[in-house]
């Protein structure tokens, strides 16, 4: 009888370490799942993104981007906001009006969100000094999101410009040497 006053408080013990780390695995996982339902949900802010390019629909993306959102590009010495952004859209379009973008694929990490993409489309109108050649281009890209309470905030676009200036017919030459 002694032995089983000893072993039950002895097994009560047990059950209580283990069922103490049964809530702390627990707790991590459901961490676990709430960051991974994070990164699933601005992955999927990402894609309707360039769909809502895609559409010209600016009003979606005005719900997609956060008040203070800007967009650096390689290049631009200043950030752009959505009216510059807006209206370099617009103006793309208007040369290539069946642009779109292919994605494939995005990677999530909390709230940055990668993207990489080729963007298709033909030039059917003038592109920055080009006269339309109804050439089929391809643009490759890589893209980097800040995703924050579900808006974009920070957006970071690389692009292969010079390979689709090649595609539409310009050459790339040094510069002739002073005289």
């Amino acid at each position: 009888m002694k032995k089983l006053l000893m072993i039950i408080p002895l097994v009560f013990l047990l059950c209580l370490a283990f069922g103490c780390q049964d809530k702390a695995a627990m707790a991590e996982l459901e961490e676990f799942k709430a960051q991974a339902a994070l990164e699933e949900q601005n992955k999927e802010i990402a894609k309707e993104l360039f769909a809502a390019i895609d559409e010209g629909n600016f009003d979606k993306l005005k719900e997609l981007f956060a008040d203070e959102f800007s967009l650096k590009v390689p290049g631009f010495d200043e950030p752009w906001g959505t009216d510059m952004l807006f209206q370099v859209i617009k103006s793309h379009y208007t040369a290539f009006p069946d642009w779109t973008h292919v994605i494939e694929d995005v990677v999530a990490d909390g709230e940055k969100v990668a993207v990489k993409l080729n963007q298709n489309g033909t030039h059917e109108a003038e592109y920055e000094g080009i006269p339309a050649t109804g050439i089929e281009a391809t643009l490759p890209a890589m893209h980097l999101f800040t995703v924050k309470n579900g808006k974009v905030v920070d957006w970071f676009a690389v692009e292969d410009y010079l390979g689709l200036y090649m595609q539409l017919g310009m050459e790339l030459k040094p510069k002739e040497g002073e005289k």
